[in-house]
């Protein structure tokens, strides 16, 4: 099946619907981008169903989330599609690219950099928020992109919500797992925001969950998120959840917070709490 301005790589069949890996080329990045949605048995064109997309983590592709996680039987559950793209800009030419697991290639960090040379192509957050839900509203009319949820992973967790806080009208509701909550203080983030956004740390402040969330008015979006007691990198000071319920706590932010006794940072913790998360999403999308 011919989908209107990407070219599909790949189509499966599974839990009664299908997943679509596609490739196009990206305005917004300069670069051609790929991603994968799973369509559950119910979306048509008739009838579209409501997106969560999936924000993955360092150094991951649009295959990790859909081959480990085993999300697409809840989805299926929920007729809810889920749409994950990649996590960075690909063979963008840019020396050094390829050169670390934690920036770059593989680790674009849902910014816009605004750093020479990585300014050129490195704008994952416009292409989330912008290019990404136009190319599916033309390529797949099965999804209701108006109703629509975001979640993640580290990384991911990181963009889930620094982009769903900033845009409530585009995302009802927000979940992550184990994200890298107030990147601005851990060392992944610290890297990450210098090398795209410059040394002035006042850039920083729009894609630090944390302080958005100190700057921002409270919703009414309760936001979901599970972390694992025994993730190492929780316990070396990346991730840091605990400041990020402290600010949900200062502004009175909805937040359920749940730490769990035990699981790591790996897809086996994901799989054992992805259903909850979908359920977290299909009470908001579907009401």
């Amino acid at each position: 099946m011919s989908r209107a301005g990407v070219n599909v790589l790949n189509t499966w069949r599974l839990f009664g619907g299908s997943l679509v890996q596609v490739s196009h080329e990206s305005a917004v990045t300069k670069t051609p981008m790929r991603f994968s949605v799973y369509l559950p048995p119910a979306a048509t064109e008739a009838a579209p169903v409501p997106t969560l997309y999936y924000l993955s983590g360092l150094t991951c592709t649009d295959d990790n989330v859909m081959q480990k996680s085993g999300a697409q039987r809840h989805l299926a559950a929920h007729n809810i599609a889920m749409v994950a793209p990649d996590t960075s800009p690909r063979g963008a030419g840019i020396a050094g690219e390829d050169d670390s697991y934690d920036f770059g290639s593989g680790a674009g960090f849902y910014l816009n950099a605004t750093a020479a040379p990585w300014n050129t192509h490195y704008h994952m957050y416009e292409y989330i928020v912008n290019e990404l839900p136009e190319v599916l509203r033309s390529a797949f009319p099965e999804l209701d992109t108006s109703k629509a949820g975001i979640t993640g992973h580290s990384m991911g967790g990181h963009g889930a919500l620094t982009i769903g806080l900033k845009n409530p009208a585009a995302y009802q509701s927000i979940s992550a797992f184990s994200p890298i909550c107030n990147p601005m203080e851990c060392p992944w983030g610290v890297k990450a925001f210098t090398g795209y956004l410059g040394e002035e740390r006042s850039a920083w402040e729009e894609y630090d969950a944390t302080v958005l969330m100190g700057k921002m008015e409270p919703d009414t979006r309760n936001i979901l998120i599970d972390q694992g007691t025994a993730d190492e990198f929780l316990t070396s000071g990346q991730l840091l959840p605990e400041a990020f319920e402290a600010a949900c706590k200062a502004k009175c932010q909805p937040l359920t917070l749940r730490m769990q006794e035990g699981y790591d940072h790996s897809y086996f913790f994901m799989q054992t709490f992805f259903g909850d998360h979908v359920d977290h999403h299909a009470a908001a999308l579907k009401s």
